[in-house]
């Protein structure tokens, strides 16, 4: 049997796995079920023929974490490694955490997947336990009939992309001497698409202050829902500023930095419907493309509100950072591409295409922190972060096939 038709003859082995991967709720923030995940995954690793750890990350550095609500929960990592008598290692990555899930989903309980015409739904089904689940089944494919990889294969499985990767993927390339000659993280690509790189992001909090007083005497007071939304009216003329400048993908599309305001927006405390607000606040997203640094649009942005607040009479503001990941873009050029894009070829059919994500991802902290050759490709999703989040059983088959051609195929 070769490893393709254990695959074919293995789905019901796969759904299986995504469901009890599903069945634990990874949710982050704060980080629920680390310990119980990682467990597991440790498991299915060595079962798979890896040499497999679950590695803790210390207290002390989980403490040291701006967000208190992430310092309850410990932090773990997964790391397994299979030698095949190769002169290079290809490293799979992957988080385990997914976001929290809300709404009425078509099944009920996002957390109890359900199967159905050839779908899996459920938190994390497409962002991304599909993926893990696609890369431990190509695993268990190599050993069951006995086929050798070309390369030593290395895993790992990481916390908390979804708040900062600091204590995942960020821990791990910093503090783990992994054995990586080439990195796939396992999205930022999908279908017949490629991920070269990806957006980095920086997210601001914005507190405006003001004046309370009572509602039948406003003149009182200073409303600072007012000099909010007069604030947040200023922002537009930086975001024309950002479409003017551009970031050519491979494949040509042009990219521009955006800004997203209000994601998360409150009033102050005492709020009440006959008193003047005395603070309110609101986020901001702003998306780094290629050419710019977390570390320059984060200065220009703060530029920019602390001088459009001085022209609005009695508007004072403090600037919160919230969190920050950095762009990353790497030139599809080198021959471990090729080899990505020659398996999607043999797999899938047609013609691949590089790919610059316009979200972020942990790609980043291979590529720049360990300066090897990193892509981006998993399972096609559909509605992650979003209610009845799912994923095709067969395109996880395909992505447990385009692995296993790439571990048979690429020798670096």
């Amino acid at each position: 049997m070769t490893p393709f038709q254990y695959l074919d003859h293995h789905r019901t082995d796969l759904v299986a796995l995504l469901q009890k991967l599903v069945r634990i709720p990874t949710v982050n923030p704060p980080g629920e079920n680390y310990a119980a995940i990682t467990a597991l995954l440790t498991r299915e690793l060595a079962g798979a023929g890896l040499q497999a750890r679950r590695l803790t990350v210390p207290g002390a550095a989980a403490q040291r974490r701006p967000r208190p609500e992430l310092r309850a929960h410990p932090r773990y990592n997964v790391l397994g490694f299979r030698a095949a008598g190769a002169a290079k290692t290809i490293h799979f990555n992957a988080h385990y955490d997914v976001v929290p899930a809300g709404g009425d989903w078509r099944h009920g309980s996002p957390f109890t997947p359900a199967v159905e015409d050839g779908w899996i739904y459920g938190r994390g089904t497409a962002d991304m336990k599909g993926s893990i689940a696609s890369l431990l089944l190509a695993l268990r494919a190599l050993r069951a009939t006995g086929t050798r990889p070309r390369c030593n294969v290395e895993v790992s499985f990481t916390a908390d992309e979804e708040t900062d990767s600091l204590l995942g993927a960020g821990w791990l390339v910093d503090h783990v001497p992994l054995k990586a000659d080439y990195v796939v993280v396992m999205e930022g690509g999908e279908g017949r698409a490629i991920g070269c790189g990806h957006n980095g992001v920086v997210w601001l909090n914005v507190i405006v202050q003001g004046k309370s007083a009572h509602g039948s005497t406003p003149e009182r007071g200073v409303n600072a829902l007012e000099k909010m939304s007069a604030l947040v009216l200023a922002l537009e003329d930086y975001k024309q500023r950002l479409t003017r400048r551009r970031f050519r993908a491979p494949a040509g599309r042009v990219m521009h930095p955006t800004i997203n305001v209000g994601g998360v927006f409150a009033a102050g405390p005492g709020g009440k419907i006959n008193t003047v607000p005395a603070a309110a606040s609101f986020s901001i997203d702003r998306r780094v493309i290629a050419t710019e640094t977390v570390a320059s649009a984060e200065r220009e942005l703060r530029a920019f509100l602390a001088a459009a607040a001085r022209r609005i009479p009695r508007c004072h503001i403090t600037v919160e950072k919230v969190s920050e990941n950095h762009p990353c873009f790497r030139d599809p050029a080198h021959p471990f591409f090729a080899a990505m894009a020659a398996s999607v070829r043999r797999v899938r059919g047609g013609r691949p295409v590089f790919y610059v994500s316009t979200g972020f991802n942990d790609m980043h902290f291979f590529a720049e922190h360990l300066r090897v050759p990193t892509l981006g490709y998993g399972p096609v999703g559909f509605h992650p972060h979003a209610v009845d989040e799912r994923v095709r059983v067969a395109d996880l088959v395909t992505a447990a096939k385009i692995y296993v051609k790439l571990l048979t195929s690429f020798t670096g």
